[in-house]
């Protein structure tokens, strides 16, 4: 008997963590294949009437939609989430997610149906990001909850690696498709592949995901009735701190990918004339490289505290963020591999820890609203604010210093929080959390 209640958890548990992973696995896969179609067709495919400049920043503008419904995803999941239950939402917030990602794929061009184009590519944007805003939260909670009391960095840390994975199959494919088509041809069709293929992804995702039980903890919560009416105004009124802790502490993960992905990206291939072919080759590996990164750092976070690892990672970008420029700026693509990498590593762990550490400041009734506001918040301080801010600064001075001096801002933005806090603030869930000594 105990054998098998042990294979069956055990057996849930895989499920759990491979559900997660797949889930941000396609939010990150579909925000890196729709950056990069943007900036390359979407202009002359959706907006051929505009010129090159503002038909840019019109693509561009329809990557940013997403950006504005992922609050009101957020809000609306995190709700029905703490009421109705966690599996429930990640089937709809996936099948959100997946199926407007897909149709990108099937739109007609402008020449095709004219205006209405661009109106349904901005719609399937805005309805990607709905289920995009619940997703994270989601996944953290199914895989924490399921989790092992001694494993819940470790499962937790499984959502985290949608960021690594997302850029690794989405650098790949998109290499893998300009190196066999021309660009003519990618510019007419290809593009499309990249965003027909999130279909396989779904359909793994969703047969995994109607096969999970619900989490656990929630049940317990339901049968005991503890359930709240509104969780949203539950957390704001009760958890003020962990919110702001949680929020802050969030910065860190999506500016790091930011900059690992995108700005040193760009960096080396304008300012160091490295190819992009070649960077993108870069690029894969490192992501490669990021996942196992990220399991280590969840791997860590259990066994000496996710404070003191969360606290380390950001150590380690201050220490690493002036050699991370004297690397690149070196144009040896070995330089360029271990610089992107050393940073990688500091935002693994960081981010390795980061889901057990947001979803633990918040008990079961209120966790799912808790954990997307900290998320929201977090998403739009780091990956929000920081391509402007980082754009701006090197605009402005055209040196690396201040690209590196930006990231020990961050990182001290989201350690000094988790530093000062007090214990009772990452004890919601009842778990120690850590062994590291904060003044209370």
């Amino acid at each position: 008997m105990t054998e098998s209640v042990a294979t069956g958890v055990s057996n849930q548990s895989r499920r759990v963590v491979l559900a997660s992973f797949v889930g941000t696995t396609i939010e990150y896969y579909d925000f890196f294949i729709y950056g990069l179609a943007a900036a390359l067709v979407f202009r002359t495919q959706f907006f051929p009437e505009f010129s090159d400049l503002s038909g840019t920043l019109a693509a561009m503008g329809t990557f940013a939609v997403g950006f504005i419904a992922r609050p009101i995803g957020g809000v609306v999941m995190g709700h029905f989430g703490d009421r109705v239950g966690r599996k429930t939402m990640l089937v709809i917030a996936l099948m959100t997610m997946g199926v407007s990602t897909t149709l990108v794929g099937l739109l007609p061009t402008y020449e095709s149906i004219g205006i209405w184009a661009p109106i349904l590519l901005v719609t399937l944007r805005l309805i990607q990001g709905l289920g995009v805003g619940g997703e994270w939260a989601g996944a953290v909670l199914m895989a924490v909850e399921n989790a092992p009391a001694n494993k819940r960095a470790f499962y937790g840390s499984f959502p985290q690696l949608g960021l690594p994975a997302g850029v690794f199959l989405s650098q790949l494919v998109f290499l893998l498709l300009t190196s066999a088509m021309s660009p003519t041809a990618f510019a007419a069709w290809g593009w499309r592949i990249a965003f027909l293929m999130s279909a396989i992804l779904i359909a793994v995702g969703l047969v995994i995901r109607l096969r999970l039980e619900e989490s656990s903890e929630f049940e317990r919560a339901r049968s005991s009735e503890e359930i709240v009416k509104t969780p949203l105004l539950e957390v704001f009124r009760s958890y003020r701190a962990q919110i702001i802790v949680g929020s802050l502490g969030s910065v860190a993960a999506g500016a790091f990918g930011y900059l690992i992905s995108l700005f040193l990206v760009q960096y080396s291939v304008s300012e160091m004339h490295t190819s992009t072919t070649t960077m993108l080759w870069v690029l894969t590996g490192v992501s490669a490289l990021w996942v196992f990164m990220t399991l280590l750092g969840g791997y860590f976070a259990d066994r000496v505290g996710r404070r003191p690892t969360f606290i380390l990672g950001a150590v380690l970008a201050v220490v690493w963020a002036f050699p991370l420029f004297a690397l690149v700026d070196t144009g040896i693509v070995a330089m360029i591999f271990i610089g992107l990498a050393g940073l990688a590593l500091a935002n693994s762990l960081m981010s390795g820890p980061l889901p057990a550490l947001v979803t633990g400041m918040f008990p079961v009734s209120c966790r799912y609203s808790g954990s997307v506001v900290c998320y929201t918040f977090g998403s739009i301080l780091g990956g929000g604010i920081t391509p402007i801010v980082a754009t701006a600064l090197f605009g402005r001075y055209g040196s690396s210093v201040a690209i590196s001096l930006l990231i020990i801002v961050i990182a001290l933005v989201s350690a000094v929080p988790i530093v000062v806090a007090r214990s009772k603030v990452f004890r919601q869930d009842g778990e120690r959390v850590t062994d590291f000594v904060s003044p209370e």
